[in-house]
């Protein structure tokens, strides 16, 4: 078992580090908001009073944090993990961030004698809580291998998918197909409820056939119910949109459909739903259509 060191205890993080903890590790966990540490002190973890305190004495250091500025930060700052791991730390960072920005920090941590490989996950809050979450790795075939004891915690589905930022990459293709299934199921209900039909079970036999997907098992009741507990923020999802239509325009690929979805995202956040789960969506679908929620 592993000393780990969890830092960014949010909603995805929260379970993790929890899970990790009651596979026998021992997780020290640190965020900046300290009562979102108590969940994993409740569970046999310890909280750390910085970064650099965190990661001192860790096998491993575990980053779920929201952006590329924030892993930047975390990272490379003076109390950061560069700073104060002890040589030869792997970092696995869970995060969703720019694949240039993982190259470029595997390529710093690699001068500061540390390893770090990209783990971005997908499978939102519930497959945080559950531990089916898939994940996509990207980094040398050594130090992926010597992730998986943490990886196989917190994840079903483990796939190296290449290099350092491989993973993100791949993680952006992810959010650019989930967020064209939500805008799509947004379309589909506020169609049918517009017309006599029963809503709910129409949206239990699309499920069914090839439409299906999981993002109508996780999202469609939450439209159905105008219930948006964040599992996912659109604000999280914005910055992903951003990610992708940036590597694409970079590698001069055309994302049409995904470049529309960007700005369906962005006019969400535009109207103050940011803080919401991406399945809030519908409510730019239902002003577009004259039918304000």
């Amino acid at each position: 078992m592993s000393t780990i060191a969890f830092i960014g205890l949010g909603i995805m993080g929260s379970p993790m580090a929890i899970h990790l903890q009651h596979a026998g590790h021992e997780v020290t966990g640190y965020n900046r908001t300290s009562e979102k540490v108590r969940p994993l002190v409740e569970a046999g973890g310890t909280e750390a009073a910085s970064i650099a305190e965190a990661v001192a004495e860790a096998d491993v250091v575990c980053l779920m944090v929201p952006d590329s500025p924030d892993v930047t930060e975390v990272l490379t700052s003076e109390d950061g993990v560069f700073a104060h791991a002890r040589p030869g730390t792997l970092i696995i960072d869970f995060s969703s961030i720019r694949p240039d920005t993982a190259k470029d920090l595997a390529h710093q941590a690699q001068d500061a004698g540390l390893r770090l490989v990209d783990a971005p996950v997908s499978g939102g809050e519930a497959g945080a809580k559950n531990a089916t979450l898939s994940i996509m790795v990207g980094g040398s075939q050594d130090d992926v291998d010597a992730a998986r004891e943490v990886l196989d915690v917190v994840g079903k589905t483990i796939v190296h998918v290449g290099s350092p930022g491989a993973g993100q990459t791949v993680k952006a293709a992810n959010q650019l197909m989930v967020a064209g299934n939500i805008a799509l199921l947004a379309e589909a209900i506020v169609f049918l409820e517009a017309h006599d039909v029963d809503t709910a079970a129409a949206v239990q036999v699309l499920g069914g056939g090839l439409a299906g997907s999981a993002v109508i098992d996780q999202k469609a009741q939450k439209m159905l119910d105008r219930s948006f507990d964040p599992g996912f923020r659109i604000d999280l999802h914005h910055k992903d949109l951003g990610i992708v239509t940036a590597a694409a325009r970079e590698a001069g690929v055309v994302t049409v459909v995904g470049s529309l979805v960007a700005q369906l995202m962005a006019s969400a956040r535009a109207n103050g739903d940011g803080s919401l789960d991406h399945s809030a969506l519908i409510g730019v679908i239902e002003r577009a259509s004259g039918r304000t929620p």
